[in-house]
C-alpha cells in the first residue's frame, strides 16, 4: 500500500518547500473550524492554532499553585547549569599542564622562560615566541601530575554534584507534574459534570474522551519532558554564552552566528507544524469517535454486514489522522537537522579561528580546547530548544482543546429558593410552556396541562414531535423559554435541579447498567439502601425471580453492558432500581420495546408495580400498552393535538385514531394479547 511505502522510505531532503506546502494545503482545511464545526461545538468554531502564546501562559498558569517548588526545580536546575558550565573551564586548565609539561620537558632545565623566548625571536621564530609566551611552563619541567589530579579531581566532582542536582530535580519535578494534571483531571471532570445536558447531544463521546485522555496526557507530557529541558537548555546557552565570552570573545561572536539562523529555522517550521499538530490531535479525537460508535454498536454492524462499510469509514478516518500526523512530525522533524547543520557550520568556524589563535599566542591550548567544548555544547542546547519545540506544539494543540472544555458555557446557576418535602405528592403541572434548541427553531410552544397525583400520562406522536423533549423539561435537563412548569405548586426554576431530580425515577429504552454486582446496580437508585430493600424492590418487580437462579445471586458481576443477563432482565433490573428511588414522579420511555413476548408481560407487570400511587409520565410507540393511562396527549410538531383517555379519543377520530387505526387495522396483534394478560 501507498500508505506503507511512506511510512517505510525516508523523506527525500531536495524540494522539501513544496512538499509542506502540498501537506498545508491538504492538511490545515480540514481542521479550520466550518459551519459544520460550528455546529459540532455548540454554534462556536474551535479555537484555531494560532492562540499559541495565550495557550501557552495559560499552560503555565497551571503551575502557579506549584510556584514554590517550581522556583526550587529552577534553582537546581540552575546550579546544576553552572557547575557543567565551570567544568570545561577547569578542564582547560588540566590541559594547559599537560601541554606545558610536554613541552617544558622538551626545553633546556635552568634556562629562564624569557630567555628562550628571546632566542627563539632573534631566530625569527615568532609564532613559536607568541604561543610560549602565553604559557607559565617552567624549562625542563615535566607534566605536574598532583596539579593535574587535582584539577580532575575537582572536575569529576563538578559533574557528580551537578547529576546529583538534575536527579533531585528531576523528582521533584515529576511530583509537581503530578499535582497539576491532577488538580487537571479533576477539574475537567467537574466542568463535564458542570455542563448541560446539550452540550453533549452536539459532540461526539469519543472525541470528548479522546479530550479528556489523550490530550491531558499530552499535556502531563509537555510539562514533565518539554519544559524542564526547555529551562534547562534556555539556562545552559545563556551559562555557556557569558563562559565563552570570557575564554574569548572574538570566537564568541563567531559562536553566536548560530543563534539568529536558529530562530528563523524554529520560528519559520515551528509555526507550520503548530498548524498540522492540530489538525492531528483533531483527527485522533474523531477516529476515538468512529471506533467508541463501531465497537459500541457492534451487534448492529454484523447484523446489518457492514462491517466492509465500517472498516472503509475507519481506514478513511485514519489515513486523515496518518496524514495530519505525518505532515506534523515530518515538519516538525526537519528543525533538528537544519540546527545540526548551523551547528556544524559554527563548530568549523570556532575550530579554524581557535587554531590560529592558538598558534599566533592569542590563547592558550586549554582555552581554546575548552571553548571547542562550550561551543559544541552551545549548539547542544539550541538544537534541544529546536527538538522541544515538536513537543511543545503538540502540548499547547492539546491543551487548546482540553481548554475549550474548560471555557464552555455551564449550566446556569442556581438558587433553590423554595424547598421540597422529602416526598411530594406529583402533582405537576405545564403553564403555556414552550421551549425551543435554538432561537430560530421553536420545537414546543404554548404548551399547558395539569397531571393529578398517581395519575398517569401517556405521550404519544410521531418520531420528532416533542415527547421526549417533553419529560427532559420535567427534569430540568433543558431549560423553558417560556411559561411555567410547577411540582405541587412550586415553580421548578425555584428548585434546584438536584431537588428535582430526587423526586423522579426513570426508566428509558436502552437499560443502562455500570459494571458492579447486581446489588450494586439496584442500590444506584438509592445508595442508602439496606439489603433487605434491595431485596423487596427485587420481589415487587420480578427480578428475585431471575437473579435467585445465579450462582452467585445478588452478588453476580456484571459488566457495563450487562452481558451477562438478558435484554429483559437488564430492563427489569433498570426498574428495580427507579423503583427503590422511591420516586414521586416516574418517566417509563418506551421500556418494553427491546424485549421478546413473554419478557414483555413481565416487564409489565413490573412496570405496574413501579407505577402504582406515582404520577407517571409514559412515552409510548405501542399504543396497546397506554390503554389504562389517565390521560393521554398526542403530540404532532410539539403541539398537544388532542388529549383524553383511550375510548375518549377514539371516539373524537381524530390524530389520536389515525395512530391507533395505523398499528391495529387487521384487527388486534400480539400487543392486545399482552395487553390483555397484564390487564
Amino acid at each position: 500500500m501507498a500508505r506503507k511505502d511512506k511510512q517505510g522510505n525516508s523523506p527525500k531532503t531536495q524540494n522539501q518547500a513544496p512538499e509542506i506546502d502540498a501537506m498545508e494545503e491538504e492538511l490545515v482545511p480540514e481542521y479550520k473550524p466550518s459551519e459544520a464545526d460550528g455546529d459540532m461545538f455548540g454554534g462556536t468554531p474551535a479555537k484555531k492554532a494560532e492562540h499559541f502564546w495565550p495557550s501557552v501562559k495559560r499552560l503555565v498558569g497551571l503551575l502557579r499553585p506549584e510556584r514554590v517548588m517550581f522556583s526550587v526545580v529552577i534553582a537546581l536546575v540552575a546550579a546544576s547549569v553552572v557547575l557543567t558550565v565551570i567544568a570545561p573551564k577547569i578542564l582547560g586548565k588540566a590541559m594547559d599542564v599537560i601541554f606545558n609539561g610536554v613541552i617544558g620537558a622538551q626545553l633546556p632545565a635552568g634556562v629562564p622562560l624569557a630567555t628562550i623566548i628571546d632566542g627563539l625571536r632573534a631566530d625569527g621564530n615568532n609564532q613559536m615566541a607568541d604561543m610560549l609566551a602565553k604559557t607559565n611552563l617552567v624549562p625542563g619541567a615535566g607534566i605536574d601530575f598532583v596539579q593535574l589530579s587535582r584539577y580532575i579531581i575537582f572536575v569529576l566532582a563538578l559533574y557528580m554534584v551537578a547529576s546529583t542536582l538534575m536527579w533531585l530535580q528531576g523528582y521533584l519535578l515529576n511530583a509537581l507534574v503530578m499535582r497539576v494534571v491532577f488538580r487537571l483531571r479533576e477539574d475537567v471532570q467537574r466542568k463535564l459534570n458542570r455542563l448541560p445536558l446539550g452540550y453533549f447531544d452536539t459532540r461526539q463521546r469519543g472525541d470528548l474522551m479522546s479530550r479528556v485522555t489523550n490530550d491531558v496526557d499530552n499535556i502531563q507530557a509537555a510539562l514533565q519532558q518539554a519544559f524542564s529541558q526547555l529551562v534547562q537548555s534556555a539556562l545552559t546557552v545563556i551559562g555557556i554564552g557569558v563562559m565563552m565570552f570570557i575564554v574569548s570573545w572574538q570566537l564568541a561572536l563567531i559562536a553566536l552566528i548560530a543563534l539568529p539562523l536558529s530562530a528563523i529555522i524554529a520560528g519559520v517550521i515551528g509555526t507550520r507544524s503548530q498548524k498540522l499538530f492540530a489538525a492531528q490531535w483533531k483527527h485522533t479525537g474523531t477516529l476515538n469517535g468512529h471506533i467508541e460508535e463501531t465497537f459500541s454498536g457492534l451487534e448492529l454492524v454484523r447484523a446489518y454486514g457492514r462491517d466492509e462499510e465500517m472498516l472503509a469509514e475507519f481506514d478513511d478516518r485514519n489515513e486523515q489522522m496518518y496524514k495530519a500526523s505525518f505532515g506534523a512530525q515530518f515538519v516538525s522533524g526537519m528543525i533538528m537537522p537544519a540546527m545540526q547543520f548551523v551547528s556544524y557550520l559554527s563548530y568549523v568556524l570556532v575550530a579554524v579561528v581557535g587554531g590560529l589563535r592558538v598558534a599566533t599566542g592569542g590563547m592558550t591550548l586549554g582555552d581554546a580546547t575548552a571553548f571547542i567544548q562550550y561551543s559544541r555544547e552551545f549548539s547542544q542546547p539550541i538544537g534541544e530548544m529546536a527538538g522541544i519545540a515538536n513537543m511543545i506544539q503538540s502540548g499547547v494543540a492539546s491543551a487548546e482543546r482540553t481548554f475549550e472544555i474548560l471555557d464552555a458555557d455551564e449550566q446556569p446557576e442556581e438558587e433553590d429558593s423554595e424547598l421540597l418535602p422529602e416526598h411530594t405528592d406529583g402533582h405537576v403541572q405545564f403553564e403555556n410552556v414552550s421551549f425551543s434548541y435554538s432561537e430560530d427553531t421553536p420545537l414546543i410552544r404554548d404548551v399547558s396541562f395539569t397531571v393529578q397525583p398517581g395519575e398517569t400520562v401517556a405521550i404519544v406522536g410521531p418520531t420528532g414531535a416533542g415527547k421526549t423533549t417533553l419529560v427532559n423539561l420535567v427534569m430540568r435537563f433543558y431549560e423553558i423559554t417560556g411559561g411555567r412548569i410547577l411540582l405541587d405548586g412550586v415553580d421548578t426554576r425555584e428548585l434546584s435541579r438536584e431537588q428535582v431530580r430526587a423526586q423522579v425515577g426513570m426508566v428509558l429504552q436502552d437499560a443502562w447498567l455500570f459494571e458492579g454486582t447486581i446489588r450494586e446496580n439496584i442500590r444506584y437508585g438509592r445508595l442508602d439502601a439496606t439489603d433487605e430493600e434491595i431485596v423487596a424492590a427485587a420481589e415487587a418487580t420480578m427480578v428475585d425471580r431471575f437473579v435467585r437462579q445465579l450462582p452467585n445471586g445478588y452478588d453476580t458481576v456484571i459488566d457495563a453492558d450487562g452481558g451477562t443477563v438478558s435484554a429483559g432482565e437488564r430492563q427489569l433490573l433498570t426498574i428495580a432500581r427507579a423503583f427503590i428511588a422511591q420516586p414521586s414522579l416516574l418517566i417509563l420511555d418506551e421500556a418494553t420495546s427491546s424485549v421478546d413476548t413473554r419478557t414483555e408481560l413481565l416487564v409489565q407487570h413490573a412496570m405496574a408495580a413501579l407505577r402504582t400511587d406515582r404520577t407517571s409520565f409514559v412515552i409510548a410507540h405501542r399504543l396497546s400498552t397506554i390503554r389504562d393511562a389517565h390521560t393521554i396527549l398526542v403530540m404532532e410538531d410539539g403541539d398537544i393535538v388532542e388529549h383524553g383517555n383511550h375510548e375518549e379519543l377514539l371516539e373524537r377520530r381524530g390524530a389520536y385514531y389515525d395512530l391507533y387505526m395505523t398499528q391495529f387495522q387487521g384487527g388486534h396483534d400480539l400487543d392486545d394479547e399482552v395487553a390483555a394478560g397484564v390487564h
